[in-house]
């Protein structure tokens, strides 16, 4: 009798909590990424994610609890970056219980598990737009009044970053601390694009290895987007900017070779998950120095590389695949920028800024291991 009354008062409990928030709530009209106006109860309570490294937003704005309100999210984080999902449920057990589902990042999310969590809000990437609308998600969810929102941190990162930061804290009622954080953002960028305006150095050519050793053909890269944008704002030239249309694409061996870069970026991470034993440098929270300069020293023998510029002072250095895909760009921005330009940015610490950041607004603490270089080894 007692146990039935303590799991009474408990639900009690949990129903007026839950009628408080909802009491609280109001609604307010929002404009997502993708330039959709809709109308939407907040603060949100219920979210399912359609990536799960929006975490890396989220976290910064949620930073109590950042579990609390995702109710259901895609399996990427757990399968792309397993080092921080671990950080997070060895510090917030509930995300283990979070239901999730498969697929990559343009597929569609499962409708039935997303629904049966009743979530306020559907968040999805902007470039899964089309195959939403193909299979008509947006009606489907709005019948049952569950708005999709698009943000967008991969397709066009440089325009889209900061207003998607400025959604996720308007609705989750946090936009003094989603503005705290563009603050800082753009202070950190501001650190090597305004040096670099003023010194006006000459600019490296650089051929980005996008998500190197997830795919065994070469050569995938950048065009003018995202790590292509990236490199160019710390200072140097992407060969593969003219030929790439849009973010995202491949160019053959040859034209590596002809171009010469004179340094190589390789974009890898942790990925046994996808491509076990595969060729991808795990670099990353917590990465292994040893084992990531062991496979990092892979690159510089593909033939694509064999006799360009880069391979002669061996600059090969791998970067944190997922800086592509969360509001911690810059980060990579100012370790580029050191390896481009080492005398004009001796005093900048990336490895420093990352903490920062971290301690300012994230609740896990920081694990060095996002960058490796074989610059000077040879």
């Amino acid at each position: 009798m007692i146990v039935k009354t303590i799991s009474r008062l408990i639900t009690a409990v949990g129903l007026s909590l839950l009628f408080i928030q909802t009491a609280l709530a109001e609604k307010i009209t929002v404009t997502d990424i993708a330039g959709r106006e809709f109308e939407v109860n907040a603060p949100i309570q219920r979210a399912v994610l359609g990536e799960g490294r929006q975490i890396y937003i989220i976290a910064a704005l949620d930073r109590e609890n950042p579990a609390k309100r995702i109710v259901g999210w895609r399996k990427d984080l757990i399968e792309a970056d397993p080092a921080t999902y671990q950080a997070y449920l060895a510090k917030f057990p509930a995300f283990g219980d979070i239901p999730a589902f498969a697929g990559l990042e343009q597929s569609l999310i499962d409708i039935e598990t997303t629904i049966a969590q009743k979530p306020d809000v559907v968040f999805l990437n902007l470039e899964t737009q089309q195959a939403v609308d193909e299979a008509n998600y947006v009606e489907k969810f709005g019948a049952l009044g569950i708005p999709v929102i698009y943000v967008d941190f991969r397709h066009d990162p440089e325009q889209n970053t900061e207003p998607s930061i400025r959604l996720f804290g308007k609705l989750f009622d946090q936009e003094a601390r989603a503005e705290e954080f563009i603050t800082f953002r753009a202070a950190e960028i501001a650190r090597v694009t305004d040096k670099l305006a003023e010194a006006n150095p000459l600019r490296p050519k650089v051929f980005i290895d996008r998500a190197a050793g997830f795919y065994e053909d070469c050569c995938h890269s950048f065009g003018d987007g995202n790590f292509g944008a990236m490199v160019e704002m710390a200072g140097s030239d992407n060969i593969a900017e003219d030929l790439i249309p849009g973010t995202f694409g491949q160019i053959n061996a040859e034209q590596v070779l002809v171009s010469s870069p004179d340094h190589v970026i390789v974009t890898s991470a942790a990925w046994d998950a996808y491509v076990p034993g595969g060729k991808w440098v795990p670099v990353g929270p917590g990465a292994d120095a040893q084992l990531v300069k062991e496979k990092l020293e892979y690159y510089p023998t593909r033939s694509a590389y064999l006799g360009i510029a880069a391979q002669k002072t061996y600059a090969f250095h791998a970067v944190w695949h997922q800086f592509y895909n969360s509001p911690y760009q810059f980060v990579a921005i100012q370790q580029m920028a050191k390896w481009f330009h080492p005398d004009l940015f001796a005093d900048l610490d990336p490895d420093e800024t990352f903490r920062q950041l971290h301690d300012r607004f994230l609740p896990i603490d920081y694990q060095p291991g996002y960058f490796a270089s074989l610059s000077g080894a040879k």
